[in-house]
């Protein structure tokens, strides 16, 4: 297996992961405060909070078929991911002007209408672009990229509360600014591979159209639906980092850790994954978000929540690109769009429910009782995986 370099991968993939970059800082400056913000100035419950998240990314991921199979219909990716990432740019300015819990819902589900039509042609895109052999340092990288974008979003929040006297709707205002540069980039940066020659364009969903995704596929659909429900939404790592005790404007800083662990280990894991088996990085990654679980339920003190969440942001890097390469995998390349957005639909049912039950367990029981159900759920994965997974993908290099 020939080593791999930055170098090697495409132009294409680079301004794809800095267009991912600048919209998760305009994103995360306001995601980031967003509970905080609907529990001090809205009164929000946690309940409240679980279900706007839940639907929001729910949203998000439903949406994600419809933009799929169209990119695999009309044969362009491009169009539809300009569309996704302009709509989440025009709605920033809504969570700024937000007087009830109301608007910020109907902010926060357009703006994930948004990420549903770009998520899934943009990882049909990376997947075009990129060199087989390199798809999972390709997606590393732009996992990468936009992670960095994840940390540096609440990171400017952080230094803007503390130099606006936790002025939210004034750091909501200056989110406007990365989101909108990132639509511009996006316009003039990216070039689209051409269709191939003599490529017929039919209905993806048509029947005849699905049956030819193997079952291979529908396996990673699966293991990437349990992933989903046993990790609910972040906003709850950020409510307990407020009860830590530490500053309200400092809270955001636990989203900057878990990210800036998160952006360190996407690429060489995602590197790693060209090279070693698929299933025993699923199957570490689900014994690192037991630990996380495990360590969140057991102290809110900052310490022991700023470990929890460092423990998280590796999860994230060694699973979350890894199963978008998974997809990639066991698609046919005509119907990668379709793969994706059948895979984050049925991901984004899963993840209503996680937070939804996140939420109940949060106002009912407390902190504790939510991440040890997260423990739970993560160990029962885990066993599903060790039985079910032997028909896995596994890397070319393995």
């Amino acid at each position: 297996m020939p080593q791999v370099n930055r170098s090697q991968i495409p132009t294409g993939i680079w301004i794809l992961g800095f267009v991912s970059l600048l919209m998760d800082v305009s994103s995360e400056m306001i995601h980031s405060l967003l509970p905080l913000f609907m529990v001090t100035s809205l009164g929000a419950s946690a309940l409240m909070i679980g279900l706007i998240e839940g639907l929001a990314e729910a949203t998000a991921l439903i949406v994600k078929v419809f933009s799929g199979v169209l990119s695999d219909w009309f044969g362009r990716r491009k169009g539809l991911a300009l569309i996704g990432y302009g709509l989440g740019a025009v709605t920033k300015p809504l969570f700024a002007l937000a007087p009830s819990v109301g608007v910020v819902l109907t902010a926060r589900l357009l703006d994930r209408v948004g990420k549903g039509i770009r998520g899934a042609p943009r990882d049909a895109l990376v997947a075009d672009i990129a060199p087989p052999e390199l798809r999972g340092a390709a997606f590393g990288l732009r996992q990468s990229l936009d992670t960095v974008g994840a940390f540096a979003g609440p990171l400017i929040a952080v230094g803007l509360m503390l130099l606006w006297s936790n002025d939210f709707q004034a750091v909501f205002w200056v989110a406007v600014i990365p989101g909108a540069m990132a639509v511009a980039l996006l316009a003039f940066g990216v070039k689209e591979p051409p269709p191939k020659p003599g490529a017929i364009r039919q209905n993806p969903i048509r029947r005849d159209n699905l049956a030819r995704l193997p079952a291979v596929y529908w396996q990673v659909v699966g293991i990437g639906a349990i992933f989903t429900l046993a990790r609910f939404s972040e906003a709850f790592l950020v409510l307990r980092a407020q009860q830590s005790g530490i500053p309200l404007a400092t809270v955001p800083l636990v989203m900057v850790a878990m990210n800036l662990v998160y952006a360190l280990s996407a690429y060489p894991l995602g590197r790693l994954s060209d090279r070693v088996s698929h299933k025993s990085l699923l199957i570490a990654g689900l014994v690192l978000l037991i630990v996380a679980d495990l360590i969140l339920a057991s102290s809110a003190h900052w310490a022991v929540v700023l470990a929890g969440v460092a423990v998280w942001g590796v999860h994230m890097g060694m699973t979350q690109g890894l199963l978008a390469v998974m997809v990639a995998d066991t698609a046919p390349a005509d119907l990668r769009g379709t793969a994706y957005g059948f895979f984050n639909l049925v991901s984004g049912f899963a993840l209503l429910i996680a937070s939804l039950v996140a939420g109940l367990l949060w106002d009912g029981l407390g902190a504790p009782a939510t991440f040890l159900t997260g423990a739970v759920l993560s160990t029962a994965a885990l066993v599903l995986l060790l039985k079910c997974g032997g028909n896995l993908p596994t890397a070319r290099g393995a």
